[in-house]
């Protein structure tokens, strides 16, 4: 259970760090355009994060 548990961090962690490296690439017109998507897609994966914390929590609790 420990090991899924890692993975699954470090799963996010790798998309957080990939999101913002390719979000600062880009020409400065394209920066500047893709704020909001950026901002979105990070609201996104806060959301995932905390769904999935919660997910993981019940299925501790109760199958396991």
């Amino acid at each position: 259970m420990k090991i899924m548990f890692a993975l699954v961090i470090i799963i996010f962690i790798i998309a957080i760090i990939s999101t913002i490296s390719i979000a600062g690439k880009g020409d400065d017109n394209y920066s500047s355009s893709t704020k909001r998507n950026f901002t979105n897609l990070s609201l996104i994966y806060v959301i995932i994060i905390i769904l999935g914390l919660i997910g993981l929590g019940i299925y501790i609790r109760f199958f396991s």
